[in-house]
């Protein structure tokens, strides 16, 4: 796949929340597939080498637009998003740049 469109999302947690609820959430979006799209996704959280660091971090490279438009639409990514990153988020930032 040519990677044109890298989405970054960047999160933090409210207080209380475990790496393990992280990790939880992170795990599903790196096993979800979209049917017709190639998502090449990395998850992680934060080492905490810095104060102030957001908690977990996303990327997935997409080959254009329309991939993006279509994984963004997603039923199973939108019932991660509402059931395993709502519950613990307390502020998420996306960006979608071109590669």
């Amino acid at each position: 796949m040519s990677l044109v469109i890298r989405n970054v999302v960047v999160g933090t947690v409210k207080d209380g929340v475990t790496v393990d609820q992280m990790e939880e959430a992170l795990a599903a979006i790196r096993g979800m597939s979209v049917p017709g799209v190639e998502l090449t996704v990395v998850t992680g959280v934060d080492l905490g080498l810095r104060e102030g660091n957001a908690n977990f971090a996303i990327t997935v490279d997409l080959a254009d637009e329309d991939a993006y438009r279509t994984y963004d639409s997603d039923d199973e990514h939108n019932r991660i998003r509402r059931e395993l990153f709502a519950p613990i988020s307390a502020s998420i930032q996306r960006i979608q740049i071109r590669l």
